[in-house]
């Protein structure tokens, strides 16, 4: 592969489901549609060994990404990078077997027990931008904290609103259901508050962000001279501040994650 197009991404809604799109760096990169089954294979047969990124992909409507081909790219030679939604999924599956993983998404799948696939899913159109019709629970549950942080909400509501979107389909988590949780549970006087954190939901779409950061990461390091990502896996850590959420969004723990 040669330097001109070093870096192909497996990218929808999260490319385009946010304003952080943007932000993103101009670099030469490679675009493709959210993975499926059978990808990779025929990625492999097609092309020599360069870097990819994992960050979108089908599970519903056709097989999604199998570890196996993932397994073959990674022996064929290629580095495999896995961020934000299924990328971040394969990425934690298969971190002893080389994919390397980035960003608060991933970081969450160390840090909560109960991280589910399902945090990452939404329902959007199949063609590009992909328009989102529902939310990620990722991104509520940011969200949610951002709140109670804020003195908005109580923990005991927000913990309340968690487990009512847990319990839900993926698709029917949309923001207007989220609104209307969150106007029954606030109090009269942060009825407002509410309506403008809202309003610029975009800071919680930590999916979007981490593909800003990882295309920023990038840029960095091809431009020191670097070819691809080859260095330390950054998993996200609150220890040295990479991947975490954007300022004024105080960082989830195991203890008073909602």
């Amino acid at each position: 592969m040669s330097v001109a197009a070093d870096l192909l991404v497996y990218a929808g809604p999260t490319r385009y489901g946010s304003s952080a799109r943007d932000t993103f760096p101009a670099l030469p990169v490679r675009w493709r549609p959210p993975i499926r089954r059978g990808d990779l294979e025929r990625l492999i047969e097609e092309e020599p060994p360069g870097v990819l990124a994992i960050v979108d992909g089908v599970f519903q409507q056709s097989l999604s990404v199998g570890h196996a081909e993932i397994r073959m790219a990674i022996e064929t030679g290629w580095t495999v990078w896995g961020l934000s939604s299924m990328g971040a999924i394969r990425a934690y599956e298969m971190r002893h077997l080389g994919v390397r993983g980035f960003g608060r998404v991933y970081d969450r799948f160390f840090r909560a027990e109960d991280f589910r696939d399902d945090e990452v899913a939404l329902l959007h159109s199949p063609e590009p931008p992909f328009d989102s019709i529902s939310e990620p629970l990722v991104h509520l549950r940011v969200a949610l904290e951002d709140l109670v942080t804020q003195g908005v909400l109580r923990s005991d509501g927000a913990r309340s609103i968690a487990e009512s979107l847990e319990a839900m389909w993926f698709g029917d988590r949309t923001l207007i259901c989220f609104r209307d949780m969150l106007l029954s549970s606030v109090a009269p006087e942060h009825v407002r508050s509410v309506q403008h954190y809202l309003s610029s939901f975009d800071k919680y779409r930590i999916k979007s962000h981490d593909l800003s950061d990882f295309l920023d990461r990038h840029m960095l390091e091809r431009n020191a001279g670097a070819y691809g990502l080859a260095g330390p896996v950054p998993v996200a850590r609150p220890s040295d501040g990479a991947g975490l959420p954007p300022a004024g969004i105080a960082p989830m723990s195991r203890r008073d994650r909602v």
